[in-house]
This record gives structure tokens, sequence and C-alpha cells, in this order.
């Protein structure tokens, strides 16, 4: 019977080994990978340039330890991880759809220039008559007029009895039936000094009457801008009865930044487009580049022209600009939006090989129609981020990369972008966040906890509640963290 125990514990013994011998071999292989990696780069020999904290990546430190900021070990950064010295960011290719990175090259061509700018149809001032009474006399009738009414060229404005007209037409008249040539000029010669229009001189020789009372008329196709006449007034010679601005060709004027202003010249022609006639397209020319810029908008005045035919186009109307300012190439061009300027200098994130991301400052001149010329810093055939560069920015912590760019820093390393995955159970919804108790977290060195995430978009939780279990990526964005995708998997109820 002993025996038989003895036997059994033996074999107990044995078991035990052999399970913490599989158990030490398995732990081995399920290490996991940022871990691994590390014990590699480690056997290999590598020197350590810091030691980090997962959760405050950008903080470093010269000496292993507990981090001050999570209740867990610092971690090693080693010289060999990540890409060795390069400098920049690189991102997983897996990743680079879900953060929305699209790349353009840098192309050769000719840049067509041209303006939008945002125009006011105006009055054109070149276009105005001012109606005056030639002689003094007495207003005898005010035709059915007032300000803002659109008169036809010839239409009456009032009639005016001026007896010094009168008198002159008498005189006139006189020396006629005198047959006195010589005196016959000279009272033709007063009647037009007078202002007497030659009209009505001709009627005048032709009916042998006078005519004291006088219509006055306006020379022009417009509006009335002011009507200064009432019927039994008194005029003197020189007085304005009324002012008539033309409506045949309107103007429009635009402010454009002042940097522009060199593109604007006068004769270049311009397209319009108004709200108030969709679809259609008006053509017309700049005529002026005023001299002065604003104080306070720093922009140019420019005035175009456009005809008018059946005054459609009214003063006050809003219209959309296109002007012409010529070309210029080849010159080196990517699009607009992939240029980042940080106030101190301009730069772009340049594309490079095994999807790494490197900021470049670069020198830029013209910019027209979502294109930017570069003078200095690329060459034609590279890539460069046209969209995401911001999500590279925060994610990889640019801001110490940009401010040290061209510097020999040594944390100036690879950084991986990476989409951590995690599952747990919501315990409340705000309006840009979700606390989440979730489990482990291995790619990022986590624990079990609860945590309050910010969402990168509120429609995400759209369908979530309190209690649900849920699966989740997120990612770091510099000291927060952001889910990025947010998937049910059970009910809370």
């Amino acid at each position: 019977m002993k025996h038989s125990v003895f036997k059994i514990g033996v074999l107990v013994m044995i078991v035990a080994a052999l399970g913490a011998s599989i158990g030490y071999w398995y732990a081995l292989r399920s290490t996991h990978p940022v871990q691994k990696n590390m014990a590699d780069t480690a056997m290999k020999g590598d020197k350590v340039l810091y030691w980090y904290d997962p959760m405050k990546p950008d903080q470093h430190f010269d000496k292993p330890g507990k981090s001050p900021f999570m209740d867990m070990p610092l971690v090693p950064k080693y010289a060999g991880e990540a890409g060795g010295s390069q400098s920049g960011v690189r991102i997983n290719p897996n990743m680079r759809q879900n953060l929305g990175i699209r790349l353009a090259p840098v192309e050769r061509g000719v840049l067509s220039q041209s303006l939008d700018a945002a125009a006011n149809v105006v009055f054109n001032d070149r276009d105005v008559a001012i109606i005056q009474a030639k002689s003094s006399g007495f207003v005898e009738r005010v035709y059915a007029r007032a300000p803002g009414d659109v008169i036809s060229r010839g239409s009456p404005i009032a009639d005016l009895l001026m007896p010094e007209w009168a008198g002159a037409q008498t005189e006139y008249l006189a020396m006629l039936g005198a047959k006195d040539g010589d005196l016959a000029a000279a009272a033709k010669a007063r009647l037009k000094l007078l202002g007497v229009p030659n009209d009505l001189i001709a009627r005048i020789e032709r009916t042998g009457k006078i005519y004291p009372v006088v219509t006055v008329s306006t020379p022009l196709h417009g509006v009335i801008q002011s009507l200064d006449v009432r019927e039994g007034m008194t005029v003197a010679a020189g007085a304005t009865l009324a002012r008539v601005n033309g409506i045949a060709i309107v103007w429009l004027e635009a402010e454009i930044p002042e940097a522009q202003g060199s593109l604007v010249t006068v004769g270049k022609r311009m397209e319009a487009h108004l709200p108030a006639y969709p679809g259609e397209l008006f053509r017309g020319r700049v005529i002026a580049v005023l001299p002065q810029v604003s104080s306070d908008t720093r922009t140019i005045r420019v005035r175009m022209e456009l005809p008018n035919p059946g005054d459609r186009l009214k003063p006050g109307m809003f219209a959309q600009v296109k002007l012409e300012a010529g070309k210029i190439g080849p010159v080196l061009l990517v699009p607009s939006e992939s240029v980042i300027r940080t106030g101190q200098r301009t730069l772009v994130i340049l594309a490079q090989d095994g999807g790494r991301f490197q900021p470049v400052e670069v020198e830029t001149g013209l910019e027209a129609g979502g294109r930017t010329v570069i003078l200095k810093g690329l060459a034609e055939g590279q890539k460069v981020v046209s969209s995401g560069q911001f999500l590279i920015d925060s994610e990889a912590s640019l801001d110490g990369v940009l401010a040290r760019l061209g510097g020999n820093a040594p944390d100036m390393r690879m950084h991986d972008i990476k989409l951590h995955e995690g599952t747990g159970v919501v315990e409340s919804i705000g309006a840009g966040d979700i606390t989440i108790s979730h489990g482990p977290i291995p790619s990022i060195e986590w624990g079990a906890m609860t945590m309050t995430f910010a969402l990168a978009k509120p429609e995400l939780a759209a369908s979530i509640h309190r209690g649900d279990k849920v699966h989740f990526g997120f990612m770091q964005h510099k000291d927060r963290y952001v889910i990025q995708t947010l998937e049910k998997t059970g009910s809370g109820k």
C-alpha cells in the first residue's frame, strides 16, 4: 500500500514538472510581439536609447524603473528598434486606409493662374447724367417720376418756363425778318451761348414761333438717383434738377488679397456666376485696379464691367467671379492641401520607402487652382501626403520632430502608428467620450482597467448603451486615447 502511494506521488511530481515546462514553453511562444521584439533586440546587443511609459511615449527616462504615471515598469527603447536612427514616422500599411492617408506626386507642369473672389454689382459711375437748368426760370410741370425709377433715353423730366430764352428767341426772329444776316448770326450765337439746343433753334427757324416753355429730358437710359425739382419752383441757371445713372453697363467690384494684386491687370477677362441666375455665365473685363490697399483687410479693390442687356443685373446683387491671371511654367507643383504652414516655416510630409513619412521644409511660390508652386525642397517624382498629414503629426508627436527639424537629437526615432484593440463593458457615454471597463490590451501593455476614451466621431456610440459589451479599436492622439472603431458584441439588458 505504501509502495503504491509512493508511486502515485512520484507520478504527480512528474506531471507537475512536465506541466510547468509546457507552460513555460507556451508562455515564451505567446509573449506579446512587442515584448518578444524587445527581447530579440536585447539579445542582439543593441544599445538602449531610453526608457519610456507606453501610456506616455513622449516622456523619456535615462534608467529603468516603474512609471511615475501608471503602476507598470518602464519599457526600453533600443537603437536597432523600429528603423534604427532614421527620423520620421512609420505607418503600418494596413492602417493607411483607416487613417485616410492619400499621397500625391510632385509633378512638373504649367500653373494656370486664376483668382476666385466674391463681388457685388454696383452702378457704373462713368455713366452718369446730371440734368440742370441752363437758364433761370419757373417749373411749370413735373412728370410722374421718382428716385429709383428706370427711364429710357429722351424721357421727359420737367417743363420749365425760361423768360431769358423767350427774349432771345424773339430777338432772333426779328433779325431773321429784317433780312440782316450779320445781326441774325449774332442773335443765333447768343441763343447757343444761353444753352438753347440746336434742334430747338432749327424749330424756331422752321416755324417762326418762340418756345418759352422747354421740356427737359434725360440723355441716357438708366435709374433716377435723385430728383430735386417740384412744380411751381423757381430755379436758377445751373441748378441740378435730377441725377440719372446709366445701367446699360454695370460694374462688379471685388476685393483680392494684396499678395495676389500683381496677378490682375486692366484688360484681363473675367467670368461671373450670380445666384440670381443659376447656370448662366456672364463675361466681362477688368477696367481698373484701384491704387489703394485696405489697411484693415489687406485687400485691393478690382473693378470689372459687364454688359447688362435687359437690365437683368441690378446693383447690390452678389456674384462669384473668376479672374484670368496668365500662366507660368513649367514648375514643380503639389496639391495646396499638402502644404503645412506653421507660422515659422512651411512643410510637407514626404512619403519614403518602407512606409516612412518625413517632414520636409519647402519654399513655396504662387498658388492657384488648388495647386502650389514648390521653389525649393522637393524633386519631381517624389510623393507627399495630401490628406491625413495632421493625424500623422499628432499620433507620432511630430511637433517635437518639427521643432528639431535638421537636428541630431538622439530621440528622433521612428514611431509606429497602431490601432490597439480591446473588449469590455460600457460604463457611461458622454457627449464626445465613452467610459469602458476593459480587459488587458497586450498591444499597449495595459492591464484590465476602467478608462474614459474620446470618440473620433460621436455617431460611433449612436447604437451603444450603458452595460453593452463592445469590441473597440483606438489610437493615441497626443495625451488622449481616441476610439476609431466601436462594435457592440452583446447587450447589457
